[in-house]
């Protein structure tokens, strides 16, 4: 593996420019986005797993996957890559969003939707899922940053 072979997990919707200490876009915080090329591959990987854990537990609170070979299968359709060392729920989000005006059976892509919000429209889904990514994100950073902001502002 390469020292740079995790690429950013920016997606292009960076809102730390703007003053968010997490982005709105890839939910990174704004120091990470900041040193993200000065940063070790153990560090990325580190945040890399983090903000996986955060997407897995949003996604699954609206979403289940029934059958993998099948998320597979429209990823591949679409030429969309499934990442085999991450949870396929990392996978099945961009694959949603990028389809959600368009996909019709949700049971095609090998995932169903939580009793809770059946009747939902998948657009609605999706923005519910990337508000708790985002606020579970803000929570993280309160947790285990804000305090050493303070810090090292004192210094």
């Amino acid at each position: 593996m390469s020292i740079r072979s995790i690429n950013t997990p920016c997606i292009g919707l960076c809102s730390t420019v703007y003053g968010d200490l997490v982005c709105r876009g890839c939910k990174r915080f704004h120091h990470e986005v900041v040193g993200w090329n000065a940063q070790n591959i153990l560090e990325q990987q580190r945040i890399r797993q983090r903000l996986d854990d955060l997407l897995v537990q949003a996604m699954q609170s609206r979403f289940q996957i029934f059958d993998v070979s099948l998320l597979q299968q429209q990823l591949a359709r679409r030429e969309m890559i499934f990442h085999k060392n991450r949870s396929p729920y990392c996978s099945a989000y961009p694959l949603l969003v990028k389809g959600a005006r368009f996909i019709q059976r949700l049971q095609a892509y090998g995932l169903a939707v939580v009793q809770e919000h059946q009747g939902k429209e998948l657009w609605v889904l999706l923005t519910e899922v990337d508000r708790v990514f985002f606020q579970s994100s803000e929570i993280h950073y309160q947790q285990h940053c804000a305090g050493l902001r303070a810090v090292s502002s004192d210094l």
